[in-house]
């Protein structure tokens, strides 16, 4: 499981380094993902391809439109981490996530996934889901 938010510089070579609790279950090659709210998301080998099988399926089935499949598969990469827990996006996904050499990101752990972000878009997400669910008052006396 990949929990907490981190924030992380990103080296002159476009290479963030991953909190050490990550690296373990993540291994040493991932599937990034460009997501729609406008973060990469990290997955393992492991939970994307059951991911990608669950698609599949879905697009045999005809539960799904092909499209979906061709949108996950030309959205998704291969990424490596090296051995001191770094990885590389390429410049589409950088590009994409809004993330620029020599600046930073904010890693965010959401269970079973990993996202990285731009910091100031995690941090308009960030407030947007605090607000979907409604804070609890609590009237002590």
């Amino acid at each position: 499981m990949f929990v907490g938010v981190y924030d992380r510089s990103i080296d002159d070579n476009g290479r963030l380094s991953l909190p050490s609790s990550f690296r373990g279950d993540l291994g040493d090659r991932c599937y990034a993902t460009l997501d729609p709210q406008g973060c990469v998301t990290l997955r393992t080998a492991a939970v994307f391809e059951a991911e990608a099988a669950e698609v599949i399926d879905a697009v045999k089935r005809d539960e799904a439109a092909p499209g979906v499949r061709r949108s996950l598969a030309t959205n998704t990469t291969s990424v490596a981490v090296d051995k001191q827990g770094r990885l590389t996006l390429d410049d589409k996904a950088r590009e994409f996530a809004g993330l620029t050499e020599a600046g930073t990101a904010m890693i965010v752990g959401n269970l079973n996934t990993i996202e990285l972000w731009r910091p100031s878009r995690y941090e308009t997400i960030s407030a947007e889901d605090d607000y979907e669910v409604a804070p609890r008052v609590w009237r002590d006396e």
